[in-house]
């Protein structure tokens, strides 16, 4: 199976690299697309030696192609729609971060290709157009989140009228026994410090605040086509088990794992077949005792954001992710306190005017808007 990993230096992009380079038999790299990591981006062509490759970040680009001979070189945002129309593949594994996800996903689902989607701001933001796609049977989507692909595992052929609910599970991240009071003096160092995951920055900035699980909401009900009525979370510290099914006849099924990407990417790029994985075994006995608990949606208002974001549809969703983007790279940088995310993403869905989100010029168009206004209002 030839594949296009965009996202390639990232941590999900480095553990997919590492299933491919455990069945170099079964999986090919014929296109690679970073943002601005040419270190780690240049190992891995001279590793898989792919014709394609593609640079975001067009200021690291000018200077990789001298670096990077041998390659079709695409720049920039539009050069990762242009990899996803051009290269040969099988496979798109859309591994982004971030709304600039969306266009490869339409791309490719528009070249009838299969798509492994680990950038959830895809379903988030368009939602409404990949589903229109696939239901008119253009290409196929298989979620990476490990979340998802629970669900996608769980649900193992059963009708769709039969589930009575999904719940998704979520680790807490590090501050689900802080008390509120101390939330305005949490710095980028002590959200970056996630007990479970090892993800990207902004990931476990979004993990920290619960928007993450909120998103996560959203790309279900796109994903599974369920009412956000079914879908709920639990807090589950352990993140062993995934996800929940429950069905009409009181059956509940979970997906459990340890927590660690390389089982859904690698579940993902061979689905339906499950190929082996020798090193990563689950031992509940070790682990001793499992935890579950609902969340504060009140200590943690940007969940709740999402949820009734999510609900409104039309560009409610693009509007909720463009802000909190933006907001949480203003955090990094020290320039806002960790409770002002969920002000500023508050803020800018109140103020926003609901439109169909049938077009991706819309949906692009309202994204811009929205991380112009933040910046303004924030300088």
């Amino acid at each position: 199976m030839k594949i296009l990993l965009l996202g390639s230096t990232g941590s999900i992009g480095t553990s997919a690299c590492r299933c491919i380079r455990r069945y170099p038999d079964r999986f090919e790299l014929v296109g690679l697309a970073a943002h601005s990591n040419l270190e780690k981006l240049s190992e891995q062509v001279e590793e898989f030696h792919p014709p394609y490759v593609c640079i975001s970040d067009v200021a690291t680009a000018s200077r990789a192609a001298e670096r990077l001979t041998g390659v079709t070189l695409f720049k920039g945002a539009e050069g990762l729609v242009q990899i996803v129309r051009h290269a040969d593949y099988d496979l798109l594994l859309n591994a982004l971060v971030g709304g600039v996800g969306l266009a490869p996903t339409v791309a490719a689902l528009k070249r009838r290709k299969k798509v492994a989607l680990a950038n959830k701001e895809s379903l988030v933001i368009g939602g409404t157009i990949i589903g229109n796609l696939v239901s008119e049977g253009f290409g196929k989507l298989i979620p990476v989140d490990s979340e998802h692909s629970a669900l996608l595992q769980c649900r193992n052929g059963e009708n769709r009228e039969s589930i009575e609910s999904i719940i998704l599970t979520a680790s807490g991240g590090p501050f689900k026994d802080l008390p509120a009071e101390r939330f305005a003096a949490i710095t980028p160092e002590d959200a970056l410090s996630h007990p479970t995951w090892n993800m990207g920055s902004k990931i476990t900035i979004d993990s920290a605040t619960l928007i993450n699980k909120g998103f996560e909401i959203i790309e279900a009900h796109h994903l599974f086509d369920l009412p956000f009525e079914k879908i709920r979370v639990w807090i589950h510290p352990q993140s062993v088990i995934h996800s929940f099914i429950e069905y009409h006849d009181g059956a509940v099924m979970a997906q459990m794992g340890v927590p660690d990407m390389e089982l859904p990417i690698q579940y993902a790029l061979s689905y339906p077949e499950r190929l082996p994985i020798q090193e990563k075994r689950m031992n509940l006995a070790k682990i001793g005792k499992l935890e579950f608990s609902n969340p504060d949606y009140q200590r943690f208002p940007c969940l709740q954001l999402a949820v009734d974001a999510g609900k409104a549809g039309g560009t409610m969703p693009t509007v909720l992710n463009a802000a909190n983007e933006v907001a949480v790279q203003l955090f990094l940088e020290k320039r806002i306190k960790f409770t002002t995310i969920a002000d500023i993403i508050s803020q800018q869905l109140d103020q926003h005017e609901n439109q169909k989100a049938d077009f991706l010029e819309t949906i692009l168009e309202v994204d811009q808007q929205t991380r112009n206004a933040v910046l303004k209002n924030n300088s």
